[in-house]
């Protein structure tokens, strides 16, 4: 029921139906989306919620903010720009980065099969590195620009819940609170440690709630692009007060930010504690021309499945060869930072670095694993868990 074409079933044909039943065996905040080509670039995904009905709650309001990276309809599609990265871009890069294209650097392996090649200078991140492969002209909060925000309501002095969501394709997002700091509660629909921060980094396909507690007046909620030019915006609104413009700036981003890859697992989420019975290397390579994304320098459908047994504790350890970041996501699982402990289904692998993640094998199929730029995945940044014995 995972939704992968080939992989997990056919796709939905146009003016067909699937009915898809599961049962949700984790609490959270989660997204679905499709993986026909680019189709998420073209907006077609939504926010699933997972209540806990133990969960204590201690939080007045509860805000949902999915955060988006948008081009389709403002002079080119998502199909027409991977088209475009896919054979090179050399007629129309100019029209790419106006409407919406590629905007090179140095995302090829250092060294290797791929030559280290070199784009233009582009899209550059302090945290990141490499930030992005599109210059998007818009970035979207629920939906809509920083010309007509949405309004987030509450009370003065309210504790609220905030769901982030980043449905971008090509985009991490640095999000803040304007006059406030957040608490960090959950990553990937799992409770961590709660951690106070100015600011959260937010990779594609990742999903953190955080509280925070809202003074009496009108504020942003900035969510900036990371190492790209542009934001998105929400007006919090408890009382009277101007609101704020739609290329306000806000002191948090720049203070403490805060990524996934350092929270701790709440007690009553970790993994027990075993050694592994079986370990992969996932080696993340790729290069800019031609537009190629890897895994043990293969792409997908050719990628070598990552075999494994019912029953097993397995360790992946993503080793980004690249000098780009690349938010990793394994489908029908969660798994473990072992230097943390953190429970996630996403996360930021930051260029020329090794992260480790260990998961419990049980949940018998064939399932996706891949990165969650959506570009890179279509071009070939995809394997598959593969479950030994099952089709």
């Amino acid at each position: 029921m995972d939704g992968v074409p080939g992989m997990t079933q056919d796709p939905i044909p146009a003016g067909g139906t699937f009915r898809y039943e599961f049962t949700a065996p984790h609490p959270g905040t989660y997204f679905y989306h499709p993986h026909s080509g680019v189709q998420l670039d073209r907006g077609l995904y939504g926010v699933l919620v997972v209540d806990d009905p133990h969960e204590p709650g201690r939080y007045d309001a509860e805000w949902i903010v999915v955060l988006d990276d948008w081009v389709d309809g403002t002079g080119r599609t998502p199909d027409q720009i991977l088209a475009d990265l896919q054979e090179g871009g050399d007629d129309s890069m100019g029209d790419m980065h106006d409407m919406g294209g590629m905007e090179g650097m140095d995302h090829g392996s250092m060294g290797g099969s791929m030559g280290g090649m070199h784009g233009i200078e582009g899209m550059q991140s302090p945290l990141l590195g490499g930030a992005g492969d599109i210059v998007y002209p818009h970035y979207l909060l629920n939906g809509r620009t920083t010309e007509d925000p949405v309004t987030l309501s509450a009370k003065p002095g309210q504790r609220v819940r905030i769901r982030f969501v980043n449905a971008g394709s090509d985009t991490a997002f640095r999000v803040a609170v304007g006059g406030h700091r957040m608490t960090v509660t959950h990553s990937d629909g799992f409770p961590v440690v709660p951690v106070p921060t100015d600011a959260l980094l937010i990779g594609m396909g990742e999903r953190f709630d955080a509280t925070v507690t809202i003074g009496e007046g009108v504020y942003p909620l900035v969510a900036t692009a990371e190492g790209k030019q542009g934001q998105a915006l929400a007006v919090i609104r408890t009382g009277a007060g101007r609101p704020p413009t739609g290329d306000v700036k806000v002191r948090e981003p720049a203070r403490q930010v805060l990524l996934g890859t350092v929270l701790s697992a709440a007690e009553s989420v970790r993994l027990d504690p075993r050694s592994a019975d079986r370990s992969h290397d996932l080696v993340l390579g790729g290069s800019m021309a031609p537009y190629r994304w890897t895994i043990n320098g293969k792409t997908f459908p050719d990628t070598d499945p990552l075999q494994l047994t019912q029953g097993e504790r397995v360790r992946l350890r993503f080793v980004n060869h690249s000098m780009m970041f690349h938010p990793m996501h394994v489908h029908g699982h969660t798994f473990a930072l072992t230097n943390s402990g953190a429970r996630k289904d996403t996360v930021i692998v930051r260029p020329m670095a090794t992260l480790d993640v260990d998961l419990d094998a049980d949940n018998p199929g064939q399932w996706a694993t891949h990165c969650h730029n959506i570009y890179h995945a279509e071009t070939g940044m995809m394997t598959t868990l593969s479950y030994q014995g099952q089709e």
